[in-house]
């Protein structure tokens, strides 16, 4: 199944705002971006992306087309180290959840510049799985 790209960027592009106003304001507002993660990982549809669907002026296949997949996959890392994030943070140690947000935002914010790093990890494990299977 395929994802109109600008659902996609919008989806990047809420997670990038609430990672950097959960470590300007408050980290336990990286709450909002985990559960909404963990909630499309869980049920396979993205609340942020359901939202957005009302303001695409065409059909939807007349967008670019992203990998559910792939977006799925990308979904899983975000999620991952926003929990890392938000148990350093609870632990006290905020060094650690300052990078895993970062790391958040970097990923988000390279995706919304057009270079999608866990694309690029996603590919190479698949590589690395097919390699493995015929050696």
């Amino acid at each position: 199944m395929r994802i109109p790209k600008p659902l996609v960027q919008m989806n990047q592009l809420f997670i990038v705002t609430t990672v950097l106003l959960g470590l300007i304001f408050q980290p336990n507002l990286l709450m909002i971006p985990f559960l909404i993660g963990a909630y499309t990982l869980a049920t396979k549809k993205n609340p942020v992306m359901a939202a957005g669907k009302r303001f695409l002026k065409k059909p939807f296949d007349q967008y670019v087309p992203e990998d559910r997949d792939q977006q799925l996959f990308n979904q899983w890392i975000a999620t991952i180290c926003l929990g890392a994030a938000l148990l350093s943070f609870n632990a006290g140690w905020a060094a650690a959840g300052y990078v895993f947000s970062l790391l958040v935002v970097a990923a988000a914010g390279l995706a919304l510049a057009g270079f999608c790093i866990g694309c690029t990890i996603r590919y190479r494990y698949m590589m690395w799985k097919h390699k493995r299977a015929h050696s």
